[in-house]
Parts: C-alpha cells; structure tokens; sequence
C-alpha cells in the first residue's frame, strides 16, 4: 500500500488525538539549571534559588521520560504512547511560534500543558508528510508563562542506501547587520541531548543516520539550532523578548559549522537567519521585543 493510502485510513484515529492534552510538571531545580548554564558556557555558579531564567530556557525543562520499554527503534517513544500513531517512520522539527509573558525562576514548582492541536497530511516536494502540532503551555507560581506551538513533520521511510530527500536549497538573504560564526560541536550536542532527554537516533548514531535515515552524518538537533541562534540574537537585543517564530529550512550536520545572522532591529522585531556551510539557508526566525 501507498503511504498516501496509510495516511488516509489512519486519519480517523488520528483525528481523535486532536484536543487531548496531558500535564507535564517539573522542578526548576538549581542543580539542573547549573548543568543547563554550563552547557551553554555561563557560570553555573551564577544562578541562585529565586534567580529569573532567561525566557527562552523553558524549553531546557518538562522533558517526557518513557519507560525504556516503549521506545521505539529510532529513539523516540513508540507511536501512541505519548505522541499520535501517525504511519509514516522519520520524524523532524520543522518550526514553532512562541508568545511569552514570563520567565521560569530557579525553585520553580512549574507545569507545562501538553496539547495536540493539529494534524495535517500535506504532499510535499520530497513526498507525503504529516505535520503535527503540539501546543505546550507553560505554567508557574499561578501564570502563564509561554505559549509554544510546534510543528514536526513526519515524513516516509528511505529506501536502503538512498540519500535522504531535501527541498531544493534556498540562498541565504544578504544585507545582515550581523554574523556570527559557530562550530557544531558533537559534545554540545551529546550535552544538550542529555539535558532535554532526546535519545532521537539521529543526533548521535552516525550508522543509523547514514543507513537508516539517509543522512550524511550526524544531523544537528533542530532544537539545539534554534536555541543558539536566540543566543546570538539576544545579544543584540533592543528591549525584551516578547515572542519568535522560527522556521528550520535544511538539516545541518555535526561537526560543520553554522553562520547565524541578523537584520538590525525594526518596529520592534529583528529578522535572524542560519546559513549552512555552502551558504544555504538553513533555519529563520523573526523576533518580537518589547515596545
């Protein structure tokens, strides 16, 4: 059968996942906020009980933890455990749109809202895809802190020794006002991996990424670009963060570096942008500050 066919008959299971929601609660506590800080270069003796985290740092927290038994052979959990049983085997980050009103403090008893909000099956350039979107709220000390609505895309199973699938790559913009030039460091990774509790395969098995998922290598987590390319942005940053979408483009790889840059601040929102080793571009974002 067709992965078309299989898309369509699962529909009607899938579509029932649309609305349910489970909790997720979590313990900001100093020592994981220290491992957090020296992941990304800061002083882990910088943070205190009560210290305001940067805003950004929620998605560090509230990670699901499986069962080892109902993992699945590339690494996430087994379909219909935690996530929709959508038929088709290669999952990707893809993007997000984020609105936040707080920020998580050190000592927080903190709960983030799980939500399935969409499921959409798409023909894309490189075949069928299913996007679905999570929507997670983050909650503390009775508020709302972010809103995080993201997108990952589902796509078919490579044929045994075939080059994964891309969209034609796409130049990126020119005119930045700023660059910054950042190697994909495979510790940063295995660190960051480690922090956020992904076991995706692809991330660290450069056997199961080439023979399996048809990537040259290693393949750089999506969310770890995202994450350094807020750094770099809010380093430049006209007031405070408010909100971002982000858009991944190209998958990049570990041990390549990654250029990031950005446009000057207009109207209250700078456009930031990743480009891979050739120049391609790779992941973009567009950041909302305060007035």
């Amino acid at each position: 059968m067709s992965a078309e066919h299989d898309i369509a008959a699962a529909m009607p299971e899938l579509e029932s996942w649309i609305g349910r929601s489970r909790l997720v609660p979590e313990d900001i506590a100093l020592p994981a906020v220290r491992r957090a800080a020296a992941t990304f270069d800061l002083d882990p003796d910088g943070f205190k009980a009560g210290d305001e985290l940067p805003s950004h740092w929620y998605s560090l927290f509230f990670a699901d933890m499986p069962r080892q038994s109902v993992i699945g052979h590339d690494g996430h959990p087994k379909k219909g455990a935690f996530l929709p049983p959508i038929p088709l085997p290669r999952r990707m980050g893809a993007g997000r749109r984020v609105h936040i009103m707080g920020n998580l403090r050190v000592g927080d008893d903190a709960t983030k809202k799980v939500e399935v909000a969409g499921i959409t099956p798409k023909a894309g350039r490189t075949g069928q895809i299913v996007v679905l979107t999570m929507r997670h709220t983050i909650m503390a000390r009775g508020e709302t802190l972010a809103v995080d609505e993201f997108d990952a895309i589902y796509r078919e199973a490579v044929v045994p020794g075939a080059s994964s699938k891309t969209s034609p790559p796409a130049v990126a913009p020119a005119g930045a006002a700023w660059s910054e030039k950042v190697f994909l460091d495979p510790v940063l990774v295995f660190r960051y991996g480690a922090i956020t509790w992904n076991a995706h395969r692809i991330h660290y098995d450069a056997d199961y990424a080439r023979g399996e998922e048809g990537y040259p290598a290693v393949v750089q987590n999506g969310g770890l670009t995202m994450h350094l390319l807020l750094d770099s942005a809010l380093k430049r940053a006209p007031s405070r963060l408010m909100g971002y979408s982000a858009r991944l483009a190209r998958p990049l790889f570990v041990g390549d570096s990654v250029t990031f840059h950005g446009a000057a601040p207009s109207g209250g929102k700078m456009h930031v942008w990743a480009a891979d080793k050739d120049g391609y571009l790779a992941a973009e974002m567009t950041l909302e500050f305060a007035a």
